[in-house]
C-alpha cells in the first residue's frame, strides 16, 4: 500500500496556491506523459480556454490513474506548461477542484507552443500507489 505525505518545512514559505513545496510516496511509481485537452477520439477540447483544457486534462490525468489502479490522491508531482503565464489563476482554480486538499508538488512554466496549435495547456503527472 503506497504511503503519501505532504511535508510542512520550516523556514520555507507555504505555497499559496494549487501545490504544495514537499511531498513524500513509498510504493509503485505511475509516470503519465505529458496530456493535451483530448476528448476520447482524440481532437482538442475547449479551444480558447484554459480553463476548459485544464479540466479536461484533470479527467483524463484521473482516467490515467484509475487505469493504473490509483486516483488523483496517489499524484506526487505535476508538471503544468502553458503558452500564457498571465492566465495561471484560471489553470491554478480548475486544479484545486481536482485537488482540493494537499495537493501534489508542481511546476509551471510558459512554453511557446505544442505540437497541437489548439493547445493552451500540458501537463504530466508522475504518482505513487
Amino acid at each position: 500500500m503506497a504511503k503519501r505525505e505532504v511535508i510542512t518545512v520550516p523556514g520555507v514559505s507555504r505555497p499559496g496556491s494549487a501545490f504544495s513545496a514537499v511531498v513524500t510516496a513509498t510504493g509503485r511509481m505511475v509516470f503519465v506523459s505529458g496530456l493535451l485537452a483530448r476528448d476520447d477520439s482524440g481532437k482538442i477540447v475547449g479551444k480558447g480556454d484554459v480553463a476548459a483544457q485544464t479540466r479536461q486534462i484533470c479527467e483524463n490525468l484521473q482516467r490515467c490513474m484509475a487505469a493504473a489502479g490509483g486516483s488523483l490522491a496517489d499524484l506526487t508531482r505535476l508538471d503544468v506548461y502553458v503558452t500564457d503565464i498571465a492566465q495561471r489563476e484560471q489553470v491554478y482554480a480548475v486544479r484545486r477542484e481536482f485537488f482540493p486538499a494537499e495537493p501534489p508538488a508542481s511546476t509551471m512554466v510558459e512554453v511557446t507552443a505544442f505540437t497541437e496549435a489548439d493547445a493552451l495547456v500540458e501537463i504530466n503527472a508522475i504518482g505513487v500507489i
